[in-house]
């Protein structure tokens, strides 16, 4: 372990603070839970004791290389994100700004199919089975004002 401290930690493109342990710190990049960034610090062979300011640049850059190549390491494949991608069919965990890029295009996928899921989100409305009858109505008119709008319709 280094004796140098640095109070920020940059891996994948966050900063971690180098106050909080490395396991935790390592949950503050999108895509990265609890269970991964164990398994992440397990395969690099760094302590999850380890508080992020003290690791040094072999050890973050080791760090990045496992998260990199996480769908063929010997992470399991339940704990990936994107088990059998539908363009590469392999097993991979993305991270970051490629997560969000690849969730949209994901939605943008299933709307242009005009899958179930996809007429949901172009709706605007909940996507995964919720109730509706009393939760989601941000944005809607609801109640009175939509009696009003009914009534002024039929009298004209």
């Amino acid at each position: 372990m280094s004796k140098e401290y640095r109070h920020i930690v940059r891996i994948m493109g966050k900063d971690i603070d180098g106050t909080k342990y490395i396991l935790n710190g390592l949950t503050n990049i999108k895509g990265i839970g609890k269970s991964l960034a164990n398994a992440i610090i397990r395969t690099g062979g760094i302590r999850p004791d380890t508080r992020a300011g003290y690791l040094t640049e072999s050890d973050v850059e080791k760090l990045e290389k496992v998260i990199g190549e996480l769908g063929g390491s010997g992470v399991p494949a339940y704990i990936l994100n994107r088990q059998k991608d539908l363009d590469s069919g392999r097993d991979m965990h993305l991270v970051g700004p490629d997560l969000e890029l690849k969730i949209k295009t994901d939605i943008d996928f299933m709307r242009e199919l005009k899958t179930w899921k996809g007429v949901r989100h172009s709706f605007g409305l909940k996507v995964r089975g919720q109730r509706t009858k009393s939760t989601g109505r941000k944005g809607k008119a609801v109640g009175v004002k939509k009696k009003t709008l009914i009534a002024a319709a039929r009298a004209k």
